[in-house]
């Protein structure tokens, strides 16, 4: 080869590494292919940034040498968008994206969503209900046996039979509905590309069956040999407390030293799970985070308004995976797991320095964290070996004393970063954990939190006030707010700044009661909170609470749970965190009442409002009483 033809090719090469992959023919044709190896179909729209799942599993994928093209958001009722590239050499890899499909598009009450934040404009209406499933299907319907992989939150968290709460029904796997060959669960960059090697080798993707952090069916009678079997789709079809017993087994076998493969039978089928991926480790994150991502949506989307959902993380930072929290609510235990893992302190800063010089920087690095911002190392040593605990949380109810609570490398990050040229500010937007915050005896990283790292408000998440109810989402219990809240204010006086504490807080989770809503509106009013918004607890697949909230149970330990299914009893305990809303005076009198606690009405000090029996406390005049404390 002429030395002028290898400095060609390796100009084609730097420009199409730092360039969108082909998302047309005409893309795919100017890049020198006539066929691509794998097709990648998300439910979102394409945006070439390492907060976005999509983005990072293809990357890996390029960084391999294989030949990717993207479609995103295509048109499901016509085969037109799905043959863009044609048939792909070795197969698709499908997502519905960053999110469930199902919760980008509906409410907790099953409302339809006026905005799309994946969607360039926000546009509403681009990708279809349950998109992993019909994108699968239209695929198999145009290519017939070609390979097909799905990933992503919803395959992930939709892995085995499960309660739907759209449809208000148990579906199963859905590597059944979806037809497709092989499921990656996790965050998925070992397996993923395991895959393309094994199908690049002339593998069948029928045999692809021993891969770490995927999912398979097979023939019952091909069964693999091992692991747990939990009960099958008939029996949790058909028992309540065959699916409680079913979330358990599943949730425990998430770790990826002592998991154990997981099967369950559907029908003359054997979905099997093999153990989890090992995640990875820091020089391998460092890898991912440094592969050539342009970092902005691609640019046929400029013209429809861009998309909302890359504002806030385009310029923020991605440090570590996974979250040893364990909140009963959560999907992030059963998708990326309880095991932390972090990139380097050199890998950060090189990204900070990166985003200096991006467009459109103004100084501020949106965020420096992940699942949950403060989380750096895993939380004992023990795990290190034996893995993380299957019958015991690190913070919840109580403590863990094997528990390492340290943010002196989270700290010198975060100094390093705000001392660098071109940056003004270094926000912590993603979560804290305040209960861990707290077991940290070194108090240097709370007093430069609080002066360095918020904008005028720090948001945490206490959930609740009742004990009872934070066991069942197993968050510690509401003393251990308080206790921060007292230090967090403490902070902020001495350095002379006028900032907020807002608590995210949630009404109806299973376990929660009109007694316990009722114990959360006087917290509130004791507090002098006024929250805004308030939160409906969302059962979305693959969590224990939505286990409690189909089954009525608690898994583990199969006592029966208080569960607020009823719209207007929602309705109660959601009008009682805001019960100083003139709009919610007939829902909180009603709630009062129901419960037993007239004495929570009149003119008291500990009244949540006034009694309308009074006349001068007539709804009528309660309500303009309000509207003129609001004007003013």
């Amino acid at each position: 080869m002429s030395l002028s033809l290898i400095r060609m090719t390796f100009l084609m090469k730097m420009i199409m590494n730092n360039s969108f992959l082909p998302i047309s023919k005409e893309d795919m044709i100017n890049r020198g292919w006539d066929q691509v190896d794998f097709v990648y179909v998300s439910g979102d729209a394409y945006v070439d940034h390492p907060s976005f799942g999509s983005a990072i599993i293809t990357r890996v994928l390029d960084n391999a040498g294989f030949k990717i093209g993207f479609i995103s958001q295509p048109d499901w009722r016509n085969e037109k968008d799905f043959m863009i590239f044609g048939r792909p050499r070795l197969g698709f890899f499908v997502s519905s994206g960053n999110i469930d499909s199902m919760v980008a598009h509906y409410t907790v009450a099953k409302k339809k969503r006026s905005k799309d934040a994946y969607t360039p404009g926000g546009v509403m209406g681009k990708r279809p209900d349950r998109a992993v499933i019909v994108y699968c299907n239209k695929i198999r319907e145009i290519y017939g046996e070609i390979p097909i992989i799905i990933g992503g939150l919803e395959a992930s968290l939709r892995r085995f039979a499960h309660y739907d709460y759209w449809d208000d029904k148990i579906r199963p796997s859905i590597l059944i509905e979806s037809k497709a060959d092989l499921l990656t669960y996790g965050m998925g960059e070992k397996q993923t590309l395991m895959i393309a090697q094994r199908l690049d080798k002339g593998e069948n993707i029928k045999t692809i069956h021993d891969i770490k952090g995927t999912c398979f069916l097979t023939d019952v009678r091909e069964t693999p040999y091992g692991g747990v079997e939990c009960p099958s789709f008939d029996n949790v079809i058909n028992s309540k407390r065959e699916y409680a017993i079913s979330c358990r087994i599943q949730q425990d076998q998430q770790d990826h030293i002592r998991g154990k493969m997981v099967k369950q039978r559907h029908k003359g089928l054997m979905l099997v799970q093999n153990i989890p991926m090992e995640p990875l480790n820091s020089n391998e994150l460092d890898e991912v985070y440094a592969l050539p991502y342009v970092r902005k949506y691609h640019p046929s989307y400029e013209k429809l308004g861009g998309v909302p959902g890359l504002t806030e993380v385009e310029f923020s930072i991605t440090h570590n995976r996974g979250c040893f929290g364990g909140c009963n609510f959560c999907s992030i235990a059963f998708h990326q797991g309880r095991y932390i893992s972090s990139r380097s302190k050199e890998s950060i800063i090189k990204e900070a320095k990166l985003l200096t010089e991006l467009d459109g920087f103004k100084g501020y690095i949106h965020d420096i964290g992940g699942p949950t911002a403060n989380f750096r190392k895993p939380s004992c040593l023990i795990q290190e070996t034996k893995g993380l605990c299957k019958d015991k949380k690190c913070l919840a109810p109580n403590v863990c004393p094997n528990l390492i609570a340290s943010h002196e490398e989270y700290l010198d990050i975060l100094r390093e970063i705000r001392n660098l040229p071109k940056i003004k500010k270094v926000f912590i937007r993603s979560g804290i954990r305040y209960d861990y915050l707290l077991e940290d005896k070194n108090d240097e990283f709370f007093k430069e939190l609080v002066e360095y790292h918020i904008s005028g408000q720090l948001k945490v998440a206490p959930e609740h006030c009742s004990a009872s109810v934070l066991d069942k989402m197993c968050k510690q219990h509401i003393e251990s707010y308080i206790r921060f809240s007292k230090k967090y204010f403490d902070y902020t006086k001495k350095i002379g700044k006028e900032q907020y504490l807002v608590p995210y807080l949630m009404s109806s989770h299973p376990g929660a009661d009109l007694k316990d809503a009722i114990e959360l509106a006087l917290f509130i009013k004791k507090e002098k909170l006024h929250p805004e918004q308030v939160q409906d607890f969302y059962p979305t697949p693959g969590t224990v609470s939505t286990a409690m909230f189909y089954t009525g149970l608690d898994p583990y330990s199969l006592k029966e749970v208080y569960v607020a299914k009823n719209p207007h009893d929602k309705a109660m305990q959601r009008a009682l965190m805001q019960y100083y809303n003139p709009k919610n005076y007939d829902l909180v009198y009603e709630a009062l009442v129901k419960a037993g606690r007239r004495d929570l009405i009149g003119n008291g000090p500990n009244c949540l409002i006034k009694d309308k029996n009074d006349q001068k406390n007539h709804p009528k005049n309660y309500k303009e009483k309000g509207r003129k404390k609001q004007r003013k």
